[in-house]
């Protein structure tokens, strides 16, 4: 569906409920782009969420990519979501609530030595593929 994604560096990995989201967590550190989360419920898989991380919205701003706090690691465990409260608390709990039986994260390097695609552009033209497509936002983009 986003094969824009495919020129970057990329990976993913499976979280349930039950897991610790530091350990399943797959993402290097100082890494920057965008996330996709995908939901796994009575046999059927959805994307409920896309999501960025840094650097800053306009280009040339960072000096070096250990400048940014909001990289891709961080943003997955201590972004906050539902609330005040971060994603590696909020992410079980909405999943119970939910019913969801674990989440699929694909994840994506979007701005590096290789790329400099700004997360930010990357996560609006992703997330406008979606919409003409579905004529709404993934449902967790909503909350």
């Amino acid at each position: 569906m986003f094969d824009e994604l495919s020129k970057y560096k990329q990976g993913n990995f499976f979280f349930q409920a039950t897991d610790s989201l530091v350990e399943v967590c797959n993402v290097d550190r100082n890494k920057y782009g965008l996330y996709l989360v995908y939901a796994l419920r009575k046999g059927r898989v959805e994307l409920i969420y896309i999501n960025k991380s840094g650097p800053p919205e306009k280009p040339g701003l960072v000096a070096s990519p250990g400048d940014i706090a909001d990289d891709l690691r961080e943003n997955l465990l201590n972004g906050y979501q539902f609330g005040e409260i971060e994603r590696k608390n909020s992410w079980p709990v909405q999943m119970m609530i939910e019913d969801i039986e674990a989440l699929h994260v694909h994840w994506y390097v979007t701005y590096d030595d290789k790329n400099k695609d700004l997360p930010a552009t990357m996560k609006s033209r992703i997330l406008q593929i979606y919409q003409g497509i579905y004529s709404c936002v993934p449902r967790w983009n909503k909350i």
